[in-house]
């Protein structure tokens, strides 16, 4: 394996960490933001808090925790000439994983839209209810990669 794996897992730790921590909060905003009322200081507050989590914080760790989770899969693979790693259990469910922390990711990012354009139509108890589905993916992920079940 490059020498530089463990450099390379520990930079992708810190930016999953990073991702998780705007994927758990800017739910937890929302929640706080359908209260305020539009227009008011307290509704601009939350659209400028928004609008930075997402493009300063959770775009950028989403896009490193790619890239560096992909130089992870290149390294294991051999640069991608030893599939066979793909097909076991445990790095599926982590890659499954990160498609629907992607997706989740996505519609963050469309509904901060709605909240900047005033259109939500969600209710404060929603935000509050769905705040934890990360947090549920990564606890899947991280047992999936940790023990490498099925390996």
């Amino acid at each position: 394996m490059s020498a530089y794996y463990d450099l390379i897992r520990g930079l992708h730790i810190l930016a999953v960490i990073a991702w998780m921590a705007g994927l758990l909060y800017l739910p937890r905003l929302f929640a706080y933001h359908t209260r305020a009322t539009p227009g008011s200081e307290m509704d601009l507050t939350f659209k400028t808090m928004e609008r930075k989590l997402l493009s300063i914080i959770m775009t950028p760790a989403m896009i490193v925790a790619w890239l560096l989770g992909l130089a992870l899969l290149d390294i294991r693979t051999a640069n991608f000439q030893d599939p066979g790693l793909m097909l076991h259990p445990w790095l599926l469910t982590k890659l499954i994983g990160v498609v629907l922390m992607t997706s989740w990711h996505h519609f963050l990012a469309v509904n901060r839209r709605k909240f900047a354009e005033d259109r939500n139509k969600r209710p404060e108890r929603f935000w509050r209810m769905v705040n934890e589905i990360p947090f549920v993916l990564a606890i899947v992920m991280v047992i999936a990669v940790t023990t490498e079940f099925g390996h």
